[in-house]
């Protein structure tokens, strides 16, 4: 028998408990009747973001953004390549700063694109700057373990 695990429905925010090996298995919200995988980023505000950290036993993966940002929108192809390499084992978020200030404030992001790792809610490591598809999946493969 294998561990439960919970999963954050990028889609609704519901909280859904799966059992870990189930993950590969194209598993569907409880609630929504969505994907929880969809293999691309999900753009989330404030109350979801906070949902994600605290709700998901997978690592999540926040890149932290704004529109203005060159080197930000440079990256956005990369970070949903990675979504699609590395879901459904990690899950990978974007946060703008623009709109949610207040959370950017919280975690002291000063330059962007900055992406943190987050593992039982806890920061587990941070980049900051653009980085290709192939440089995003293997920081995270290191730094989430």
């Amino acid at each position: 028998m294998s561990d439960s695990i919970n999963i954050t429905c990028p889609h609704c925010s519901a909280k859904n408990r799966l059992s870990e090996n189930r993950l590969d298995d194209k598993p569907i919200c409880g609630q929504c009747k969505k994907e929880l995988f969809d293999a691309r980023p999900a753009d989330l505000n404030k109350t979801a973001f906070d949902r994600n950290l605290t709700h998901n036993s997978i690592p999540v993966v926040v890149d932290f953004w704004a529109s203005w940002c060159g080197p930000c929108k440079m990256m956005a192809p990369a970070f949903a390549q990675a979504a699609a390499e590395l879901e459904p084992h990690a899950r990978l978020v974007k946060l703008n700063t623009e709109l949610e200030g207040e959370v950017a404030g919280r975690y002291g992001i000063r330059s962007i694109p900055t992406m943190i790792i987050f593992k039982d809610g806890k920061e587990v490591q941070r980049q900051s700057g653009a980085m290709g598809a192939p440089a995003i999946v293997n920081w995270v493969r290191s730094a989430a373990g």
